[in-house]
């Protein structure tokens, strides 16, 4: 538009400069005109009167005026005797007013005869030429007003057309470049030739943007990647696995069929306290390469992790038979890792069928529930659920059921090991104590994973007799041992400290043995103390009474305030695990432990730290004034 703008005033300087120097000569020719017309009226008025043969004034101004048409006429003497006057008046015009700038006078003419004595003065009067001239000037300039607007208009016309060629021509790139812009080329065929320069940009556009969107889709395919990555493992998630499942087994429309398998890592919880959670990554890795180097033998095998603890492993179209062989080559590596890790178990596997359709809240409830029923075999056994009709509560049921009759043999047979981790003092004046650590068995001297077993205990209301069977057999080891001139630490759960005929039970059961008691000191959660502040006052004060002592471990994981000591005075805190990995970098965890070792020693509370893997660890906390230290770099857990 701005170029046709720019037209348009050129063309009105055209027709301004045009009709100028047209009107400019047309009134050249008017004054020229209007002077001929002067001159010969002159010649003829002068014939007029040198033929005229009388000195009648009155009929040569007849005859004059019957010839010509004056403005004023006056016909005298030589004496000045005035024989005939006539003046006409007339209005003056626009166009006379033009002639003027060129020159144009209007004088009187005197002509004179002496023979006959007469002298003739007169002025004509122009007013109709000069309307015959005006009527013509209207036309004359009308011209160049049609040679400036009539091309202007054309031009206008033309460029709309094409602007409206071009804005098409863009639209339609734009509109590709946003539905299609990995694969669009713009047609710039239909383009007019003056607007080529915007076809070569339109294809340098198309080709920015090609190369653009493949960085934007290789970027997001990077993300979405990431997003389905495990970050240790760097295996894909449960978010892929969830995806897999339903997009290429449940909604697939070819029959799919083969074993799903959920493997276990049971012993995450205890490496991650015990031996730090770097200790803990590196089990789950070697775990996942265990199981993926067997996956791989399988044709399309999938590996996913599905939690912290859990991998998924799809083995399309494999029998129930061929499974077997699978877990039992999976048990067998877990057994070489378990005795080259030195641990109590490694994995535990639950197999089920799957097939079009099956429901994954149903698959994963089912492999579970084999899970639970494998971790009441041997260690890093495997269970397999071959009953396709098996309903999820039946086989929920029969996993309890499992269980239970797990827990009941060891109640019954007292199949437990107990295990001593030290707890370093860190200086003379500190006291401290060894850990007793807890290990079941199954009747085939199996090691049962801990931490599930005491949960499915929790789970069937059978934590207080193991609680109680603990108990029971510590004390026995200790007086059976002789090791009456050592302290140990017993943990308790919550469920067991707040039930009143526990804690009566524990009070008669140590007033038994009085020395012995002195010397232990139960571990109890701040989370399970806070569950019940009063029962957990009257529970303490029972342990004092009978003059052992109570821990309060996992400090720091909850919201604990100043009136959780004042009320329950307790005689040691053991600061959570999370605040003492790599406390030698952390210096907000080094800011907190000083507050808290300084708020407890204020009121008479030591203060212990565990899961201490390093030489720096251990440093920094001894230069805290930190009263004890565990973990495996102090010393690993050890038969009684």
């Amino acid at each position: 538009m701005k170029n046709f703008r720019t037209l348009l005033i050129a063309q009105l300087v055209s027709a301004l400069l045009i009709t100028i120097i047209l009107l400019f000569s047309f009134l050249l020719y008017s004054k020229n005109l209007l002077a001929l017309q002067e001159s010969q009226t002159r010649n003829a008025i002068e014939q007029i009167v040198s033929t005229h043969i009388t000195a009648d004034g009155k009929s040569l101004s007849r005859q004059l005026e019957r010839s010509f048409t004056f403005k004023r006429l006056e016909v005298t003497r030589f004496d000045g005797s005035i024989l005939y006057e006539q003046n006409n008046a007339v209005s003056p015009s626009f166009f006379n007013s033009l002639l003027q700038l060129v020159g144009q006078k209007n004088q009187a003419i005197t002509l004179s005869d002496q023979q006959q004595d007469i002298l003739v003065r007169f002025e004509l009067n122009p007013q109709a030429t000069l309307s015959q001239l005006q009527n013509f000037i209207y036309f004359l300039l009308l011209i160049p007003v049609l040679l400036c607007a009539l091309p202007i208009f054309m031009i206008k016309a033309s460029l709309t057309r094409k602007y409206q060629q071009a804005n098409y021509a863009v639209n339609t790139a734009i509109e590709g470049f946003l539905t299609n812009a990995g694969n669009f080329k713009p047609d710039t065929s239909k383009l007019p030739v003056e607007f080529s320069a915007l076809g070569i940009s339109l294809h340098k556009l198309a080709t920015y943007t090609k190369q653009q969107y493949q960085i934007m889709a290789a970027e997001a395919q990077k993300i979405a990647e990431e997003a389905y990555k495990d970050p240790v493992t760097e295996l894909p998630n449960r978010n892929r696995f969830v995806q897999t499942y339903e997009e290429q087994i449940h909604d697939s429309k070819q029959t799919e069929f083969g074993i799903f398998a959920i493997t276990r890592c049971t012993e995450l919880q205890s490496i991650n306290q015990t031996r730090g959670f770097h200790e803990g990554d590196q089990y789950v890795k070697e775990v996942a390469d265990i199981i993926k180097r067997l996956a791989m033998t399988y044709k399309e095998s999938k590996l996913f992790r599905l939690s912290g603890s859990d991998f998924g492993i799809i083995l399309p179209r494999v029998t129930t038979k061929e499974s077997e062989n699978f877990a039992q080559q999976l048990q067998s590596r877990f057994n070489e890792y378990q005795k080259l890790a030195e641990l109590d178990s490694v994995a535990y596997t639950g197999l089920v069928g799957y097939e079009n359709g099956k429901a994954l809240g149903e698959l994963l409830a089912t492999a579970d529930t084999c899970i639970s029923l494998a971790q009441t075999k041997q260690s890093n056994a495997w269970h397999l659920q071959k009953e396709a009709t098996g309903l999820e509560n039946a086989a929920n049921n029969y996993g309890n059921q499992n269980w239970r009759n797990v827990i009941e043999d060891v109640l019954s047979n007292n199949r437990l090991i107990l295990l001593l981790q030290s707890i370093q003092p860190c200086s003379r004046a500190a006291r401290a104590y060894s850990e007793i650590l807890v290990r079941f068995k199954t009747h085939e001297d199996q090691i049962l994973p801990t931490a599930s077993f005491l949960a499915m205990a929790e789970k069937l209301d059978k934590i207080i007799a193991i609680d109680r069977l603990i108990v029971e057999t510590s004390l026995n080891t200790i007086k059976t041992q002789n090791m009456q001139d050592q302290y140990f630490g017993i943990n308790l759960s919550p469920r067991s400290v707040h039930d009143d005929q526990f804690v009566v039970w524990l009070e008669r059961r140590l007033l038994k043995d009085a020395s012995i008691a002195a010397k232990l000191i139960f571990e109890v959660s701040e989370f399970g103390l806070q569950q019940n502040l009063k029962t957990s006052k009257r529970f303490i004060d029972t342990l004092h009474r009978v003059g052992s002592r109570i821990t309060v471990e996992k400090f720091g994981v909850g919201i604990t305030s100043f009136k959780f000591f004042r009320d329950l005075k307790p005689d040691y805190i053991k600061m959570d695990g999370s605040y003492t990995r790599q406390i030698d970098e952390d210096k907000n965890n080094q800011y907190f432990m000083r507050l808290m070792i300084d708020l407890a020693h204020r009121i008479g509370v030591g203060v212990l730290a565990e899961s201490v893997e390093t030489q720096e660890e251990k440093h920094m906390l001894e230069s805290l004034f930190i009263d004890g230290c565990q973990g495996y770099y102090i010393g690993k857990p050890q038969p009684i």
